[in-house]
C-alpha cells in the first residue's frame, strides 16, 4: 500500500511539472462570448423508475424535442460508450460564456403534438424517465441534499416531466429548463465550466413563441391523449462563479453515500482474511508439518505402520482428472479475465480513467481482454498438459473461441431484444462486427501464440508420482460433496463484497454513479486471498478424506461465490427493481448470468491455482519411498 501511495505521489509531480494531461482530460478554455456546446444523450429511466429498463433515443420523433438546423448530428464515441447505452447528439440550445444572463429564450415551438405522441411522453413520465445533457463533459444534473450527512450533491440527469398533482390523471411535461452553469477563473480572461445544473419546469397556458418563463405564477402543461396540442420549449441560462477548480469539479457528482460503509465492510472483510490466514496457517505449521516431520524421521529399515490421511494418496493425487480439456480452458479464460481486472484496476487507480471519459472503463476492460488472449493460451496450454492432455490443438483452438462465442451467443440475442423493444441502446451492428473482430481477429491470434510458447515450456513438474491403478475412494463427509463445498466455500468471499456488490449492482442497473475505484480494488485483493485460503483449506480437508480428485472441486470450491452473486442478484431485482415487461426481465437475468459467469471464472482460477500450489508444496516436502 505505501508503494502505491508513492507511485502515485511520484505521477501527481510529475503531471504539476510538466502540465501534462490525459487523452480527452485537459481542461477548455473558454473565452467570453464563445459557445458553449449542449449535447444530448438517451433518455434513461430515474434510479426510482420502478417499469422498464429500455433507453430511448433523444430525438425519437414521438418526443418532438426541438432539433438542430441542419438535423441532429451524432457525435463520435468509444467503444465502451457505445456498449453502455451513449448515444450523443448535438442540440439547438444557444449558450454563450458569460451570456444572455437569466434571460429567458424559446427554444421551439412543436406544433401539433398528437395524441398518440401525447400518450408516449407521458407513458415515459409515468415510468420517471429522465433527460441526459453534457456540456463540456459534465452531466447535466439536480442539486440534492442527502438526508443522513445533509451534504450537496449532484445527481446527475432530471425529469422529463412530473407525476405529481396529476390533473385528469396525467402527469405534466417539463417544457422550462433553469439552466445554471458553473465557472471557474483559472486566469482573468479564461474561464472553465466545473458545474452544470438543471432545474426543469412545466409552464402551461397559451403555447406560442412569445418567451414565458414566469414559473412560480403558471399552470404546469399537461398533454392531452384526445386531441393535439401545441407545445413550447423554453430555457433560461445563468452564470454563476464557483471556488471549485476544474481538476475537483467531478466530486459532487461521484458523491459516495456514508462511505463509513464501504470501511466498515472493508474492515470486517479483513478482520475474517486474517482470522481464515491463521486458520491455514496453523494447519500448515502445526498438522501438516508434525505430519512431515514424523514421515522423513521413519527409518526404512523399521517396521512402520500404514500411511494414512493425506500421505496415504500420495500416488494418486496428481492422477488426470475426467475432462481436464474443459477444466484447462476454464482456467486459461480465468486468468485471462483476472489480468484483464487487474490490469484495469491499476488504470483506474492511477486516474486514468476519468469519468469525462464517456465509456473509458469498458473500453480498456475490452482492449485488455483482447491483447490479454496469449495470457490465457499459455495458461490453458501448460494446465493441460500438466493434467496428462495430448489434444493440444483442440486445447488451443476452444480456449480462443469457447467463452468468446458464448458471449456473443448471449449478448446478440440481448441486443435482439433491444431492437424489438424499439431501444436506442442496442449495440449497432457496426459495433458488433468491431466487437468481432477484436475478439476472433486479434485476441484468438495472440491465445494461439501463448499456446505455442505453452506447449513449448511442457508439463509442470510433479514431486511425487503416479500409480498406474487408481485407489478407491472412502466415503467421505457430506460437507466435502461438490456442490455442498462450493456453497459453504462461496459464503466467505461473498460477504467480503457484499456491500461493494450492492453498490456495483446500483450502478449498472439502477443509474447511480459508481466511482470508488480505492474501495473496489482492496475489496477485490480482501475476496482473491479470501477465495484462495478458503480453497486451500477444503482442499486439505479433502485430501485428508483420501479424496484424490481435488483438481475440479478447488475451481468449483474457488467459484462459489458465483452462486451467491446469482442469488443475491435475484433478491435484489425482487427488492428493488419491478420490471414489469418481458424484455426486461430477459435482460436483466442475461446480465446477471454474464456477471455470474464472468465471476466463476476468475475466483474459480484463483482457487484452482491456490490448491495446485499448496498440493505441490505439500507433496515436495514429504520422503516417498
Amino acid at each position: 500500500m505505501a508503494g502505491l501511495v508513492s507511485v502515485l505521489l511520484l505521477f501527481s509531480t510529475f503531471l504539476s511539472v510538466r502540465s501534462f494531461y490525459l487523452p480527452g482530460a485537459a481542461p477548455h478554455n473558454y473565452a467570453e462570448g464563445e459557445k458553449v456546446e449542449l449535447f444530448v444523450n438517451a433518455l434513461t429511466p430515474m434510479r426510482s423508475a420502478t417499469n422498464d429498463k429500455i433507453t430511448d433515443d433523444y430525438y425519437n420523433p414521438k418526443f418532438r424535442f426541438c432539433e438542430p438546423e441542419g438535423g441532429p448530428k451524432q457525435q463520435p464515441e468509444s467503444l465502451g460508450s457505445i456498449l453502455f447505452g451513449d448515444r450523443i447528439f448535438n442540440s439547438p440550445y444557444d449558450i454563450r460564456m458569460l451570456q444572455d444572463n437569466d434571460t429567458c429564450k424559446t427554444l421551439c415551438v412543436a406544433s401539433e403534438v398528437t395524441a398518440e405522441e401525447a400518450k408516449f411522453i407521458n407513458d415515459r413520465i409515468r415510468e420517471d424517465y429522465a433527460l441526459n445533457w453534457l456540456i463540456d463533459g459534465l452531466p447535466a444534473a439536480e442539486m440534492k441534499i442527502e438526508s443522513k450527512t445533509k451534504e450537496l450533491f449532484f445527481d446527475m440527469g432530471f425529469n422529463l416531466g412530473n407525476n405529481e398533482g396529476k390533473h385528469q390523471n396525467l402527469p405534466a411535461l417539463n417544457n422550462h429548463y433553469e439552466i445554471v452553469l458553473r465557472y471557474h477563473k483559472p486566469t482573468s480572461d479564461s474561464f472553465r465550466v466545473v458545474g452544470v445544473l438543471v432545474w426543469p419546469a412545466s409552464i402551461g397556458g397559451a403555447q406560442t413563441a412569445t418567451p414565458n418563463c414566469d414559473v412560480r405564477n403558471s399552470q404546469p402543461l399537461i398533454l392531452s391523449e384526445d386531441h393535439s396540442q401545441d407545445v413550447r420549449y423554453t430555457y433560461r441560462v445563468s452564470w454563476n462563479e464557483s471556488d471549485t477548480p476544474w481538476a475537483t469539479r467531478w466530486d459532487n457528482y461521484l458523491h459516495i453515500f456514508d462511505p463509513r460503509i464501504h470501511w466498515f465492510s472493508l474492515i470486517n472483510s479483513l478482520v475474517v482474511v486474517v482470522l481464515l490466514c491463521a486458520m491455514v496457517s496453523m494447519i500448515l505449521f502445526r498438522s501438516v508439518s508434525r505430519d512431515i516431520n514424523r514421515y522423513n524421521a521413519i527409518d526404512v529399515s523399521e517396521d512402520v505402520q500404514e500411511d494414512w490421511g493425506w500421505k496415504l494418496i500420495h500416488g494418486e493425487v496428481f492422477r488426470s482428472p475426467p475432462n481436464a480439456l474443459l477444466l484447462s480452458i476454464f482456467a486459461g479464460n480465468g486468468s485471462q479475465l483476472t489480468a484483464m481486472a487487474a490490469v484495469t484496476l491499476v488504470f483506474a487507480l492511477l486516474g486514468f480513467l476519468s469519468p469525462s471519459n464517456r465509456g473509458s472503463l469498458a473500453t480498456v476492460m475490452m482492449v485488455c481482454w483482447t491483447f490479454f488472449g496469449s495470457i490465457g493460451g499459455y495458461v490453458s496450454s501448460r494446465v493441460y498438459a500438466s493434467l496428462g492432455g495430448t489434444n493440444r490443438r483442440k486445447n488451443a483452438f476452444l480456449t480462443a473461441t469457447a467463452l468468446p462465442t458464448l458471449i456473443f451467443i448471449v449478448v446478440f440475442l440481448l441486443n435482439f431484444f433491444l431492437l424489438s423493444a424499439g431501444s436506442s441502446g442496442a449495440v449497432p451492428f457496426g459495433t458488433m462486427v468491431l466487437i468481432i473482430v477484436l475478439w476472433f481477429g486479434i485476441s484468438a491470434p495472440l491465445s494461439a501464440v501463448g499456446s505455442y510458447f505453452g506447449a513449448r515450456h511442457g508439463t509442470i513438474q510433479h514431486p511425487v508420482r503416479v500409480n498406474p491403478i487408481p485407489r478407491q475412494i472412502p466415503p467421505g463427509p457430506k460437507y466435502l460433496r461438490p456442490w455442498v463445498a462450493m456453497l459453504l466455500s462461496g459464503i466467505l468471499p461473498f460477504g467480503a463484497a457484499f456491500v461493494e456488490l450492492y453498490f456495483v449492482m446500483s450502478s449498472l442497473f439502477a443509474s447511480r454513479a459508481y466511482y470508488a475505484f480505492g474501495f473496489l480494488a482492496l475489496t477485490a485483493g480482501v475476496v482473491a486471498l479470501t477465495t484462495a485460503t478458503v480453497t486451500i483449506l477444503f482442499t486439505y480437508f479433502l485430501l485428508c478424506a483420501e479424496e484424490y480428485r481435488w483438481q475440479w472441486r478447488s475451481f468449483l470450491i474457488g467459484g462459489g461465490s458465483a452462486v451467491w452473486i446469482l442469488a443475491y442478484g435475484l433478491f435484489y431485482w425482487a427488492t428493488q427493481l419491478k420490471l414489469q415487461s418481458l424484455t426486461s426481465v430477459l435482460l436483466y437475468l442475461g446480465y446477471l448470468f454474464l456477471i455470474s459467469l464472468l465471476d466463476f471464472l476468475v475466483t474459480g482460477t484463483i482457487g484452482f491455482f491456490a490448491a495446485y500450489w499448496a498440493v505441490r508444496k505439500l507433496y515436495s516436502a514429504i520422503r516417498i519411498d
